[in-house]
């Protein structure tokens, strides 16, 4: 079941500072409930993250923005 209700999370500005944002995304990530999701943001395709979630049991959608940004929805079922 996909959630219903996502936070959207821009990591768009902490890049452009030169920050990492893991430690953020996992903290959003590890207070999800059940039927809410995250959706992160980045002006790349974050594989690496897509991998590290999907390990831990984490379902995931991507949508390519129309300023070539990548969504990615991340959600457990």
């Amino acid at each position: 079941m996909t959630p219903t209700k996502f936070k959207t999370f821009d990591v768009r500005p902490l890049l452009a500072k030169g920050e990492e944002p893991i430690a953020l995304i996992r903290v959003k990530v590890d207070a999800l409930t059940t039927g809410h999701g995250l959706i992160v943001v980045a002006p790349f395709m974050p594989a690496p993250l897509i991998e590290l979630l999907k390990s831990e049991g984490f379902q995931s959608t991507l949508e390519r923005g129309v300023d070539g940004s990548w969504a990615v929805k991340f959600w457990k079922e």
